[in-house]
């Protein structure tokens, strides 16, 4: 029982951890440290909360991420005073930028001691400026009724603003003072105290129960937006998504009610499973528009966006260019759209809104939605021209760097989590990757789209499911964060990590500096002549080597790696430049293909 503590410190975590999975929480991050010890036992010492172990708190916070991001509820951090709170700094943006739960408990010195020059002591108040939805600092330990009901509304609180609408991280300091650990202090906690302070709710529910609303707009509105796409030529864009996505039936029903294509990026939960089915679900429009859409293409009349922003270029200029009504629909009336060109933001849940918004498309002017030859035409344009896509594709016979992207999803088991790093691999699952009806969810850290703790965040979301989990990674963000291996034994995850090998920032030879050289090879590319293979050795797990032109052997290797038990590393090695020809190539064909059934289809 919490009222049986044997000093206030023990008293306050373990009022922590209760009403920590009293909200649902059933797991925690923990990185050791002395200033944090009330936490760390108490977590330890709760029956209903697993506490994954890590030896490096940025990989701690990233495997935290991954966790939310692929189950939408909070998996807290702990770590203790100092630089430590820092280290979590770099997750706590791309929780922010990505809207995905995140609860930090970091462990801080008393008051006195804080701008005194004492060892370990740092300004931790308010560390992480806005990019946090919450900040408290809470008051030191006390056997005090009232305290500790503060301390649980705050938890309380907590949870659900980390939860809520937009979803992201709260930053909970709680300062300590010694004896920190559970050690018997006379008189330090009352024999008796309230039960409802010392014991929370008897129920089991939190201290304080949020109820959460969904926005949506009123019926006028809904019949504006409604009316709004009756237009014959329309698009439905879904950008990469906030955990845990769109209802695809939602968005199913809305295409069929309006005719409109759907333009999936991968890593919107569109892309893959039942949907592709039944609705024009689209992957191929990055290679389509990259070289700029037929001349005698009409724009859309009117685009309905939803999720954060595409993660293609092409899309995103191309819809910037078009003179197109534009609804942008963000459940917390945020603005992600850099290009400027949205007409109008609709504050309102997408599922809730695709779902009324089918029922109401047809009966503003009672013609059942758009259906006229226009509406068809435009449709059937867009899927010739993804036909064209995909069999371009298909014909393009050399194995380079987008071509793995393709071969993971078409080998991986079902169901999967396939985690895709930032720089190329996320743009070739855009390019290469086609919409495929299997149970795969594919996921990527596009908040502050960094190539750190990417090794992290995949064995966080892997952890979180019983899914087998690919990762696949370029070699830059693979050194950045190699030490988050150490949670393939530590935190007992399987995992099949793809390695894009291509010496260096192969992104850069996207951008016109790759013209200047030098500085384009020291500077940009910065070749690091690494072999990753020692660190099969380092953390136990298979390591193998494919040459970059031997496809069947990578798939054979892939193929075996799924099919057992343990982890592996397959690194294929790969030629940035060449993979880079060879996208231009594919995109200078597409657009010949693509020209060509239109002209079949006049």
């Amino acid at each position: 029982m919490t009222a049986s503590a044997p000093n206030r410190n023990t008293l306050w975590g373990r009022a922590v951890a209760d009403e920590l999975a009293a909200a649902g929480v059933d797991a925690v991050c923990v990185t050791p440290g002395s200033r944090s010890t009330p936490l760390t036992v108490a977590f330890a010492e709760h029956p209903d909360i697993h506490v994954f172990s890590h030896l490096d708190e940025r990989a701690s916070a990233f495997f935290a991420l991954g966790r939310a991001r692929r189950t939408g509820a909070v998996t807290p951090l702990v770590c203790t005073s100092g630089t430590a709170a820092a280290n979590f700094h770099p997750a706590v943006m791309e929780a922010a930028n990505s809207r995905v739960p995140m609860l930090l408990l970091t462990a801080d010195r008393p008051p006195e001691l804080r701008d005194s020059g004492a060892n370990q002591t740092v300004d931790q108040e308010k560390l992480y400026g806005d990019a946090v939805r919450w900040y408290r600092d809470l008051p030191e330990p006390e056997a005090d009724d009232r305290k500790l009901r503060s301390l649980r509304t705050d938890l309380a609180r907590a949870v659900s603003t980390a939860e809520g609408t937009p979803a992201g991280p709260v930053h909970l300091n709680v300062p300590f003072r010694k004896p920190l650990e559970p050690v018997e202090v006379e008189g330090d906690v009352p024999a008796e105290l309230p039960e409802l302070a010392a014991e929370g709710r008897d129920d089991g529910r939190p201290f304080v129960s949020t109820t959460a609303g969904h926005p949506m707009p009123d019926e006028r509105d809904l019949q504006r937006i409604a009316g709004a796409l009756e237009a014959e030529r329309g698009l439905i864009v879904a950008g990469p998504a906030d955990p845990p996505g769109p209802d695809p039936q939602a968005v199913t029903a809305l295409a069929h009610a309006t005719g409109f294509p759907v333009l999936a990026d991968p890593l919107s939960g569109l892309r893959f499973g039942s949907a592709t089915r039944v609705a024009p679900v689209l992957g191929g429009y990055d290679g389509v528009l990259a070289g700029g859409p037929p001349d005698d293409w009409p724009d859309p009349e009117v685009v309905l966006r939803f999720g954060a922003s595409p993660t293609s270029k092409p899309l995103r200029k191309y819809l910037a260019g078009t003179d197109a009504r534009q609804f942008v629909v963000d459940p917390a009336g945020g603005w992600r759209e850099a290009e400027f060109a949205a007409t109008d933001l609709v504050v309102a849940d997408p599922s809730r809104l695709c779902g009324a918004l089918s029922r109401q498309v047809g009966q503003v002017g009672g013609a059942g939605g758009a259906s006229g030859s226009d509406s068809t035409a435009w449709r059937e344009r867009w899927e010739a021209a993804e036909a064209a896509y995909w069999g371009t594709v298909a014909d393009e016979d050399r194995f380079f760097e987008g071509r793995v992207l393709a071969d993971v999803v078409d080998l991986a088991p079902e169901p999967s989590t396939v985690f895709v790093s930032n720089s190329m691999p996320v743009r070739d699952a855009d390019r290469f990757v086609a919409p495929a009806a299997k149970g795969l969810t594919m996921l990527g850290n596009r908040g502050a789209s960094g190539i750190d703790g990417i090794v992290s965040t995949a064995l966080g979301a892997g952890s979180a499911t019983t899914d087998h989990l690919t990762l696949v990674t370029g070699d830059l963000a693979y050194y950045h964060d190699m030490n988050g291996l150490l949670a393939l034994e530590r935190c007992d995850v399987d995992a099949t990590v793809v390695l894009i090998d291509n010496d260096g920032g192969g992104i850069f030879h996207m951008l016109p500096i790759e013209d200047f050289d030098p500085p384009f090879t020291s500077q940009f590319k910065t070749p690091h002549g690494l072999d990753f293979e020692p660190t099969g050795d380092l953390y136990d797990l298979s390591f193998a080597r494919v040459a970059g032109e031997d496809r069947e052997g990578f798939r054979d290797l892939y193929r075996e790696s799924v099919a057992r038990d343990g982890s592996d590393v397959i690194e294929v090695a790969s030629d940035a430049e060449a993979s880079h020809r060879v996208r231009e190539e594919v995109t200078e064909a597409v657009a010949d293909a693509v020209a060509e059934r239109a002209t079949e289809g006049e």
